[in-house]
């Protein structure tokens, strides 16, 4: 039996996921990972840990299989995080206090925020390629904190790889890195194949540019191609593997979801029209929602257009919200019921949405679904906006609270912040379609798929179908997909694509709910700009009563 192990590095764990070639998943073991918070604001990882995560991970997926097996290809996927080695590749630590080990700063971390004022204010023209404005959670904020507040770390770093491409490193020493995390996050110019010197050397990173790029990567490679050197003896003998399996380019997690989605609507080969009319949403602690096009769209406040970075031929637009599950999780769990609530659902073996949603189907009664939050709104940014705003200064509101707490309270409160989720994923549609997208499919997957409720009121909110995957592990599969055309059991990755991935359920949108979720829209809308002129308000004050 021929199978291709897919590797997904998450914000909290490593999964390892055995395919077979026509997509079927054999077998699959979740093992976590340690994320530190030394401050507000800070988030740190360890590859050390990572990476015997994997092992772990890999090993155990293994030994479910009962049957014989040759593993023929090997893809990886993770989150778009800093990793900081030495020149022997040991790890150096980034963590303000020197913790050992811990030399990853996370996708999530939001140290560089006065880092990337400072870049956004230069108006570089490479920024084009960004939505116009650079994000905190990108690279080169964070490789300028770096410099800026711990020199001695960064003089000493002779790597600097984003997380997927360091797990391709780890596993094979090859130093190529892929166009899908150098171009989305470290402004790499895939479709002209060259870093912009130029706008390094204006943020103050000039030095990077020395020795052709060394640092940060000067053998830039596609998604669907496959590294130069197979996976190590080493590494083999620490994931249970044969050594000389062909590992592919790398992709960051969310990515790797859209890999594992574009797929599923057809089963022989994936036109360009289908692509430029499906958005895929990759939903869990944070949300990307990703679009493809054959021509380059520039998009206010949307990351892209990138040549390359996805689906090859095809330039990729990136959008996303920073906290969607992590806001539904904290709005639960900051409630005076959050706790009892959490316990009832353990006792009774269900979910804590599901307890919710079923008191929202006995509050909803015989009204319309998703109506009894008309006077209940949620601005959702509470961690600031991604896109299309490209805000990390926004804060969350909530508008329509009472002195009342009740189980029915939370429920509602529940409810109205999915909305909002939803009427930020609607803006994003509006966006890409604006500049010429066609937007009417959602390919949605993720922790948030299995919520039924977020399901419909995305589907309600945006007008959208949305189309679910028969493999609810897009993101894993996306990973074993690379690893299939790596093997060379695919001419391509739209081929690989297109045989791999299946459809599952669909939602359709509820009609009848139209004009009301028109009209929270334009609420949330109207939340944004007035939090906009209040924050000016105050900073006026602010700078007046410092120059008094």
């Amino acid at each position: 039996m021929d199978l291709v192990l897919g590797i997904d590095v998450g914000t909290g764990s490593a999964r390892a996921g055995l395919f077979t070639l026509d997509g079927q998943k054999k077998a699959a073991f979740v093992h976590k990972i340690q994320t530190w918070t030394p401050r507000v604001g800070y988030a740190q990882q360890s590859s050390t840990d990572i990476w015997s995560a994997i092992c772990e991970a890999t090993r155990n997926a293994l030994a479910m299989l009962d049957e014989p097996y040759r593993i023929t290809g090997i893809g990886f996927d993770a989150t778009c995080s800093l990793v900081v080695l030495d020149e022997d590749g040991h790890a150096l630590s980034i963590d303000p206090d020197g913790a050992p080990e811990q030399n990853i700063i996370l996708w999530a971390d939001h140290r560089a925020l006065e880092e990337a004022r400072d870049i956004n204010r230069g108006g570089h023209d490479v920024l084009r390629y960004v939505g116009g404005t650079i994000s905190l959670e990108m690279e080169t904020p964070k490789l300028l904190w770096l410099k800026r507040h711990l020199p001695h770390i960064y003089d000493q770093a002779a790597h600097f790889f984003d997380l997927p491409d360091f797990l391709t490193w780890r596993a094979t020493g090859c130093l190529s890195r892929s166009a899908c995390s150098t171009a989305c996050k470290w402004t790499y110019l895939a479709h002209e194949n060259r870093w912009d010197e130029g706008y390094f050397q204006s943020v103050g990173l000039e030095d990077l540019a020395a020795d052709n790029f060394k640092r940060i990567g000067n053998d830039i490679r596609p998604l669907g191609g496959v590294l130069d050197t197979n996976l190590s003896a080493k590494a083999a003998s620490e994931m249970g593997l044969t050594p000389g399996i062909p590992v592919g380019v790398s992709a960051i997690d969310a990515h790797a979801g859209g890999i594992g989605l574009f797929g599923l609507n057809t089963e022989d080969s994936l036109s360009d029209e289908q692509l430029e009319r499906s958005i895929s949403l990759i939903c869990g602690t944070s949300s990307c929602h990703m679009a493809v096009s054959k021509e380059a769209r520039f998009v206010p406040g949307v990351w892209g257009p990138y040549w390359n970075a996805m689906v090859p031929g095809m330039w990729l637009n990136e959008a996303g919200q920073s906290s969607t599950g992590s806001l539904i999780d904290f709005i639960i769990s900051s409630h005076r019921l959050g706790s009892s609530l959490r316990q009832e659902a353990e006792k009774a073996g269900a979910s804590v949405y599901a307890l919710l949603n079923a008191r929202i189907e006995v509050l909803e009664g015989d009204k319309l679904p998703g109506t009894i939050t008309s006077d209940l709104h949620v601005f959702p940014d509470f961690h600031g906006n991604r896109s299309p705003h490209a805000d990390p200064d926004l804060r969350g509101t909530i508008s329509g609270l009472t002195l009342s707490d009740t189980l029915d309270d939370l429920a509602r409160l529940y409810l109205a912040t999915v909305q909002g989720l939803a009427y930020g994923t609607k803006d994003i549609i509006n966006a890409l379609n604006a500049k010429g997208y066609r937007i009417d499919t959602i390919l949605a997957t993720g922790g948030s798929t299995k919520n039924s409720v977020f399901l419909r009121e995305h589907a309600n909110a945006t007008g959208c179908r949305i189309l679910l995957p028969a493999e609810p592990d897009s993101v894993l599969l996306g990973a074993a997909i690379l690893g299939a055309v790596a093997s060379g059991a695919y001419t391509d990755l739209r081929q690989a694509m297109a045989r791999m991935s299946h459809a599952g359920d669909e939602i359709l949108p509820d009609g009848r709910t139209t004009s009301y979720h028109a009209a929270k829209c334009n609420i949330a809308h109207d939340m944004l700009e007035s939090q906009i002129t209040w924050r000016q308000q105050m900073r006026d004050v602010l700078e007046k009563e410092a120059t008094a």
